[in-house]
């Protein structure tokens, strides 16, 4: 999850040139990063768990 803001081509973390992170988001920013960590970390725990039952059946 990448929250930069890029001068020349506004949010986001591609491009070239000079990127720095946003100082102040709104409630609603920072409420849908929240929900979109949590669904990374829900993928992290699912992967997670995969991984232990390969290697627990080899």
């Amino acid at each position: 999850m990448c929250k930069e803001v890029n001068i020349d081509m506004g949010c986001g973390c591609y491009g070239s040139g000079y990127q720095r992170a946003r100082s102040f988001l709104t409630k609603e920013e920072r409420i849908e990063m929240l929900k979109e960590y949590q669904d990374e970390l829900d993928k992290e725990k699912q992967g997670v768990a995969e991984r232990i039952k390969q290697l627990e059946a080899s």
